[in-house]
């Protein structure tokens, strides 16, 4: 859980072999960025590290996947780090359409957050914000995007209005203005949320409710519209059926018609 203090902390993570590509060069950008907003950073390589693939235990035992993951490597300094802060920024090269390796090992893993829903209620995800910065020079940009998003926010995370910046081309990004505004706008955005979220206690609310009490108005609710168009299912069936049949007959008296 985030620090009991009302400090904005933010983690940085990149993943790349290359100390003076684009990424790294975009990581120490944020860096600066979220530092002169008021932040606390922490900033990771993961490619750097030794992050272990996901066992998948969660498959075998839905109470065996716990944070901090049982695996004892490097994600475990990261995964410490992500969960007393409240924003998380990813940023990532474009690898096939997708994340590199390391960093999917490690999202895979976080897992062990997102799953404590069935342990303790409650994603230790839930409510923290999210950035997203991908770079690379082929095309993909909007894969790993859409990948990264739909992820993080199912694991309870939220994303700001203007929280991605992407970058597919040869040419050095930082040459390219309208990407170095829009990074900017990740930082400002997500720090801006981040404040948002610790003044109105937003990421220590239950955004996702698994209660008993919900559970039970939620299926009376499905049951009560699954009922009502049941009933319905075979009235409109039955007209819909008489209209094609009618748009078949005018189809047939036309073409009686005209042969004629």
């Amino acid at each position: 859980m985030e620090s009991a203090d009302d400090k904005i902390r933010v983690v940085i993570l990149y993943s790349s072999p290359r100390e003076y590509g684009s990424a790294a060069k975009i990581s120490s950008f944020l860096d600066e960025l979220f530092k002169e907003l008021g932040a606390e950073t922490q900033v990771f390589n993961i490619y750097s590290m030794r992050i272990e693939p996901c066992l998948g235990c969660v498959s075998d035992d839905v109470k065996l996947c716990r944070f901090p993951c049982i695996i004892n490597d490097d994600a475990r300094e990261i995964f410490y780090a992500i969960d007393r802060s409240i924003g998380l920024v990813i940023v990532s090269p474009i690898y096939w359409f997708n994340v590199p390796g390391p960093l999917k090992s490690l999202i895979d893993r976080l897992t062990s957050f997102e799953n404590e829903i069935f342990i303790s209620g409650r994603s230790r995800l839930e409510g923290k914000v999210a950035g997203f910065v991908v770079v690379g020079n082929d095309t993909g940009s909007i894969a790993v995007l859409q990948n990264l998003m739909i992820t993080m926010n199912s694991m309870g995370m939220i994303i700001p209005p203007w929280a991605i910046a992407y970058h597919a081309g040869e040419e050095d990004p930082f040459k390219n203005m309208s990407f170095v505004m829009d990074l900017a706008n990740v930082a400002r955005t997500v720090y801006l949320m981040s404040e948002y979220m610790i003044i109105t206690k937003g990421s220590s609310a239950t955004w996702y409710n698994v209660s008993e009490d919900f559970k039970e108005k939620v299926l009376k609710l499905a049951n009560k519209i699954n009922d009502l168009y049941r009933d319905k299912l075979e009235i409109y069936r039955r007209s819909r059926i008489e209209y094609i049949n009618k748009l078949y007959l005018e189809e047939s008296i036309k073409k009686t018609r005209i042969r004629h």
